[in-house]
Formats: C-alpha cells, sequence, structure tokens
C-alpha cells in the first residue's frame, strides 16, 4: 500500500503515522521529515516548481525499486510545492515494515533517490534576492551506494 502526495498543503505528520502503524503485522515504523533551513538566516523561502503527472509517477517508481529490494508494506511519500517558508516542512517518508533494517534502508533510498530524480525545480528567496537551487554534490554522492 502506497500513499503518494505533492500538494501545496501543509504535512499532516499525526494522520500519515496513524495510517503506517495500522498494518498489524509490522514490528517498525520509520519516517523522515525534511524542512526548509535557513542558513545563518539567510533563506526566506523556496518555491517548489514540479510537472505533476511526471512526479508522481518518478516517485511511483522510486518506491516501486525500494520494494525490489526490502520487505516492507506501507509507504507513505507527502512533498510539498509552491512556496514553503524557512523552518516549515517540505518532504515526508514513512515506511513500515516487519523489521527496522528494511523500513531504515527504505527510507534513507527513498530520500536519496528522490533528491536526485524527481523532477522538483527550487527557487529560493533570500534576504539578497532569488535563484535556482543546484544539484548538491552530497546528494549525487549518495547515489553511489546504490547503484
Amino acid at each position: 500500500m502506497n500513499i503518494i502526495q505533492v500538494n501545496q498543503s501543509p504535512i499532516d505528520v499525526n494522520s500519515l503515522i496513524t495510517w503506517l502503524y495500522e498494518s498489524p503485522t509490522d514490528g517498525a515504523v520509520v519516517t523522515f521529515m525534511g524542512k526548509v533551513r535557513s542558513f545563518e538566516n539567510q533563506v526566506i523561502s523556496l518555491t517548489l516548481e514540479h510537472y505533476p503527472e511526471m512526479t508522481e509517477k518518478v516517485l511511483g517508481n522510486i518506491i516501486n525499486q525500494a520494494r525490489g529490494r526490502w520487505a516492507i508494506n506501507r509507504v507513505a511519500i507527502v512533498h510539498r510545492v509552491g512556496k514553503i517558508y524557512a523552518n516549515e516542512s517540505i518532504v515526508f517518508v514513512g515506511v513500515s515494515a516487519a523489521h527496522r533494517s528494511d523500513a531504515f534502508a527504505t527510507t534513507e533510498f527513498i530520500m536519496d533517490i528522490l533528491k536526485n530524480e524527481a523532477p522538483f525545480w527550487k527557487k529560493e528567496q533570500t534576504v539578497s534576492g532569488q535563484n535556482w537551487v543546484k544539484a548538491k554534490e552530497s546528494d549525487l554522492n549518495a547515489l553511489k551506494k546504490w547503484y
């Protein structure tokens, strides 16, 4: 079972965690929550753009890849788009599995692949203006452990 949501709404963490916990055969639930950070209070907001049909398809493909590697049950990926202010949540990934090792590995895998392959374009608003955010070397290097 999967939940994939890409929208402008704040992330309803409580309902997602409740859904992840509903599987009685799973002994592990691992979640990751990412937020917009402001280095030295310079970032005011991020504006995320995407191509909806493509984005949801890519997120579904990432989940399918994860299911081919680990024994997992429920997976939730919720990603916000639009204008998101510093310190607000931007992404949620949650995984339920019988065992914690599968849930932890899947959550890390999903985030590493999502950061590199999901078609999101980010424009950063800082105190000195706007700029498009480029891919980070550390995110690209994170892919090496999976491929």
